[in-house]
């Protein structure tokens, strides 16, 4: 298909061929994201991601060479001065490989039954410099690592919260997208980002994956 100046160009990375197939074929129907390339392994998708520089990667976790944990850290990680929207897609059948990716730097995460609408919505967040985790991932993933004696306890705000930015954070929690929140709370989508803004800065947090960690870690949700 004919590339749109538009569109969102996205890189799979997978080593099954048939999951490639399946989400090439959903993602070449939408006239605004491309597929620019495909990798069956990490290291490969490393590599592609870094020649060809698209706007969002979908990575697997489990994969041969280098894992979709490593390739996100390599391309996402806390050291990388201008990292990429990487979004994970997972069977989710090992809950702490989820987790790595989060802190790794992933902008979401999606089951991959997960279905047609939530996987482009995800790509689109994750292009806008948003995310969206599947809400049954929200629950499973950070309910399981907010147990006690799991991690360093949560850190404390640099400044306490607002009434309004704890309903912001309960409604994150929930892997609520920014347009739900606001009609949710009545609120606009510019007031919304303020919010999120505002709680990255008092929860030092790198995007609202990591606020909904907070929250959960912290019993907010």
């Amino acid at each position: 298909m004919t590339d749109s100046p538009a569109a969102i160009r996205v890189l799979l990375a997978d080593d099954q061929d048939l999951v490639r197939t399946g989400l090439r074929m959903i993602l070449d129907a939408r006239p605004d994201i491309t597929v620019v390339g495909e990798a069956s392994d990490g290291r490969q998708a490393v590599e592609l991601a870094q020649r060809l520089q698209p706007d969002v990667c979908l990575f697997d976790i489990r994969m041969p060479n280098m894992d979709g944990i490593e390739a996100t850290h390599a391309l996402a990680g806390p050291d990388i001065v201008d990292p990429m929207a990487v979004v994970v897609i997972t069977t989710f059948d090992l809950d702490e490989y989820v987790h790595g990716a989060l802190k790794a730097g992933a902008r979401g995460f999606l089951l991959k039954d997960a279905g047609p609408d939530l996987l482009v919505q995800a790509i689109h967040a994750a292009a806008n410099g948003d995310a969206l985790i599947a809400p049954s991932i929200t629950v499973r993933l950070l309910e399981a690592f907010s147990e006690p004696g799991v991690g360093n306890p949560p850190v404390q705000p640099i400044e306490p919260l607002t009434d309004r930015e704890e309903e912001v954070l309960a409604t994150v929690a929930r892997g609520r997208t920014n347009a739900e929140i606001a009609d949710e709370l009545h609120i606009s989508l510019s007031t919304v980002k303020t919010h999120l803004a505002s709680l990255m800065t008092k929860l030092d947090a790198r995007n609202r994956v990591e606020i909904a960690m907070w929250a959960y870690e912290t019993r907010r949700s």
